[in-house]
């Protein structure tokens, strides 16, 4: 089976880099130091501490293995040319008007990695960032989301 390509900015992967490094070193260091302590207070068949260790250190060897692959497959998105001659590509930053109530939002298109909507960075493979990608300034796109259709405006691509 073919390993998905990850499509990153190269601010994305240096995050990536410093989330495993935590993670294989404090963030294991800590965990295995609850497990010792845990062991040391004897019985492990009722000791919820050492439950919650152990289920601490499967969530944060997975997150490893996840975050391992991701920087192995990571492909940098050259963010340079982003959003030259006016249409929408990864890395750009897009301000769309929604056409209905005249809102303005800005978003930057991230791989799916990087999606953080809180912070207005959407992924191309969301339905507003499927809907705009390869579109260019004054285009409108509709984008079917969970709440419904929504109709944008694509005002400026930088």
């Amino acid at each position: 089976m073919a390993t998905k390509e990850t499509q990153i900015t190269a601010e994305g992967l240096k995050k990536l880099e410093e989330e495993l490094a935590q993670r294989k070193g404090p963030i294991r260091e800590e965990i295995v130091e609850r497990l010792k302590e845990a062991r040391a207070q004897g019985d492990l068949s009722e000791n919820s501490e050492y439950d919650q260790a152990k289920e601490d250190q499967g969530k944060n060897e997975s997150r490893i293995v996840e975050l391992e692959l991701m920087i192995k497959t990571a492909v940098i998105i050259d963010t340079s040319s982003s959003g030259k001659e006016g249409i929408v590509s990864l890395g750009c930053t897009v301000i769309l008007k929604d056409v209905e109530t005249g809102e303005e939002e800005t978003y930057t298109v991230v791989g799916t990695t990087e999606a953080d909507p809180f912070n207005n960075k959407i992924s191309n493979e969301s339905p507003v960032g499927t809907a705009i990608l390869g579109k260019k300034i004054h285009d409108v796109v509709v984008a079917n989301t969970p709440a419904g259709e929504l109709s944008y405006e694509i005002l400026e691509v930088k």
